[in-house]
């Protein structure tokens, strides 16, 4: 039996080499191939390249109300704390202490006077500023040893993190698009009502890639659409022709929202910037079916108290979708944001939070259940979606195939992660 040798090592093709292969090759308009979905590499260059190197929404600012509350951030093997400090800013840091690398605070969220290494003792302030090393020597500067910062934006009542040395500047313009439309919400005042983590059986591109559109919501989601108009990038004549009743009531009640917009001064332009710049974005405002004003039954109100400046509780869903890993949800009476987060080649961690006004009690203001229902019943159907299709892009059978007219925000994810990851294998050829 002649044995079978291993290829020479001149003919692998490294890691790199294989994905600018892969980046160069993507057809518009059509899915990923395989590997962009299952190879352990890929997943390790998006990790890198992607999440590493571009601004990510990690979470609402309602999270850390008070001096001290922080959350810590898993992103690959990197461990970020995100903090309030004793002055109400909310800062990063690397959670590793700066003695002998241990890690500094454990679990998802909590709060804390002092950041103390459980290791050694040495103690950092919220700041990050190192305020106690024992047994140092004489010649030892604290100023040098504060914990290492992590690029941080709260925009709005949003926080992102950027973990490269340095951080996209776009982030401004980003910043200076979104406020205003935010600002009448008051996410930076709100409280979390609810926060759920659940891991999806599929890579963090199918997850986003199923975001990015509603055309499997018919099929797949009759708890959204009591109240979602399945029509996002929906123009009359892509419409089946027996959605046509629905699409005329979707007419109607957005130009109701139009005009309660037009009473309060709310923005209303819509941007889509998806795919034209690093931090690519998308804002827009749609009407919600039946009572129209949020995601109870037949679109009923969910919340007797409204948020921030809102006066209207008939006003639609506002929404934001940031590359590569957040959407947002802002209704009169309740807002809700995702951040996804990858796991593994093929699992995601998405984190779903309802944030209501402040002043909103549980069991008088708003039902728990009800308020949660739709969107965790939603998120439990595209976990099975995610699962499922990961499964057939795993398959030998597997071959890309064709976005729809529909898809085209789904087109517009996909060809920004292929430009970004070629930008940056660019940068390290």
């Amino acid at each position: 039996m002649t044995a079978i040798l291993p290829a020479p090592e001149s003919a692998v093709v490294p890691p790199r080499s294989r994905a600018a292969e892969l980046v160069a090759r993507r057809v518009p308009g059509f899915s990923l191939e395989t590997p962009f979905y299952t190879d352990p590499d890929i997943y390790d260059l998006d990790v890198e390249l992607i999440f590493g190197r571009h601004w990510i929404f990690v979470a609402a600012e309602a999270e850390i109300p008070e001096e001290g509350d922080y959350v810590t951030v898993e992103i690959g093997n990197e461990s970020v704390i995100v903090v309030r400090d004793d002055d109400m800013n909310v800062n990063a840091f690397r959670n590793v202490c700066r003695h002998r690398g241990a890690r500094l605070l454990d679990g998802r969220c909590g709060a804390v006077g002092n950041i103390v290494c459980p290791y050694h003792q040495w103690t950092y302030g919220t700041d990050g500023a190192l305020r106690f090393a024992e047994n140092q020597g004489a010649g030892f500067d604290k100023t040098r040893f504060g914990l290492r910062p992590v690029h941080v934006r709260a925009i709005a009542g949003l926080i992102f993190l950027c973990l490269a040395d340095e951080a996209p500047t776009d982030i401004d313009e980003f910043a200076a698009a979104v406020e205003p439309y935010l600002a009448p919400y008051d996410l930076r005042g709100a409280k979390v009502a609810h926060q759920t983590s659940i891991i999806e059986d599929g890579n963090w591109k199918l997850t986003m890639e199923n975001n990015r559109e509603c055309h499997h919501c018919e099929a797949n989601h009759p708890e959204l659409l009591g109240a979602y108009f399945p029509f996002h990038r929906f123009e009359e004549s892509r419409v089946p022709a027996r959605q046509k009743p629905v699409f005329e009531r979707y007419q109607a009640a957005n130009e109701a929202l139009s005009a309660a917009r037009e009473a309060i001064g709310f923005p209303s332009a819509h941007i889509r910037e998806l795919d034209s710049r690093v931090t690519g974005f998308m804002v827009d405002h749609m009407p919600l079916q039946g009572k129209g004003a949020s995601y109870g039954d037949d679109g009923a109100q969910l919340s007797t108290r409204l948020m921030g400046s809102i006066v209207d509780p008939v006003f639609g869903d506002f929404h934001i979708h940031t590359q590569p890993n957040g959407w947002f949800h802002m209704l009169g009476d309740c807002a809700v944001v995702f951040s996804v987060l990858p796991v593994s080649p093929n699992k995601t961690l998405v984190r779903s939070t309802w944030l209501v006004h402040p002043d909103a009690v549980e069991g008088v203001d708003y039902d728990l259940d009800k308020l949660i229902f739709v969107w965790e019943q939603t998120n439990a159907e595209d976990c099975s979606l995610v699962e499922r299709t990961q499964n057939g892009v795993a398959d030998p059978g597997y071959v890309p195939g064709p976005y729809g007219v529909v898809e085209d925000d789904v087109e517009a994810f996909v060809a920004w992660y292929i430009k970004r990851l070629g930008a940056e294998l660019a940068k390290g050829a």
